[in-house]
């Protein structure tokens, strides 16, 4: 099966931005999802519940609203919002409050379709201290991260690799960019405050695949 393809008009580059204990939305690609012939843009199901066989990927799932993500390796279990784009293009973040939850794009695929589906959360929230990806840079290859959705499936993603970037040159085409399996962005901010106030100055990004679904 062809991956959706993704197009993006950027408008700025995406990143999590000073949101991460300061205020703001994140600057972001504006991508727009159309599907290839034989593929899949997020507002369509695809394959079933599969599970992989030896040697084997996992098929795709159908589509369905995620509402909690699991990462037990740095204590994270927190209900899913979702998160569209704010009036001047770029992506919403969850709110700066306390228990603030994490937040999956809408303009992405939903966790277990083909394609990058994306989750944003803080690293901190103001005055309220800890955030829910306080120590998403912690992560490592091979930690398991766990969406549960809406539909009672989960899909189960295996860490790639996690990167520290500065938001100046954040790496839209590998976050956003068209990819032919199931896969999972975290992202939040991090890297040392900015220091004439606002928050961070760099942002953690995690690379995940599909790796198992139930449900």
């Amino acid at each position: 099966m062809r991956a959706a393809v993704l197009t993006a008009a950027v408008v700025a580059s995406a990143t999590l931005s000073s949101a991460c204990g300061g205020t703001g939305g994140a600057p972001a690609a504006r991508p727009t999802w159309s599907a290839t012939a034989g593929g899949s843009g997020p507002d369509s199901p695809s394959a079933a519940v599969g599970q992989a066989g030896a040697g084997r990927a996992p098929r795709p799932i159908a589509r369905s609203t995620p509402v909690r993500l699991v990462i037990p390796s740095i204590g994270v279990d927190t209900a899913l919002m979702s998160l569209g784009l704010a009036s001047d293009g770029t992506v919403q973040v969850p709110p700066i409050e306390a228990n603030a939850p994490a937040g999956w794009y809408r303009g992405s695929p939903t966790p277990g379709q083909t394609g990058p589906s994306v989750i944003l959360a803080h690293v901190t929230v103001g005055r309220y201290g800890d955030g829910v990806f306080l120590h998403l840079s912690r992560l490592g290859p091979g930690d398991r991260a766990t969406v549960r959705l809406q539909d009672g499936a989960s899909a189960v993603f295996a860490v790639d690799r996690v990167q520290t970037v500065a938001k100046a040159q954040f790496p839209t085409q590998a976050v956003y960019g068209n990819v032919d399996r199931p896969e999972l962005r975290l992202i939040t901010c991090g890297g040392p405050r900015n220091p004439t106030g606002g928050g961070y100055l760099d942002n953690v990004v995690v690379y995940a695949h599909l790796v198992s679904t139930a449900g």
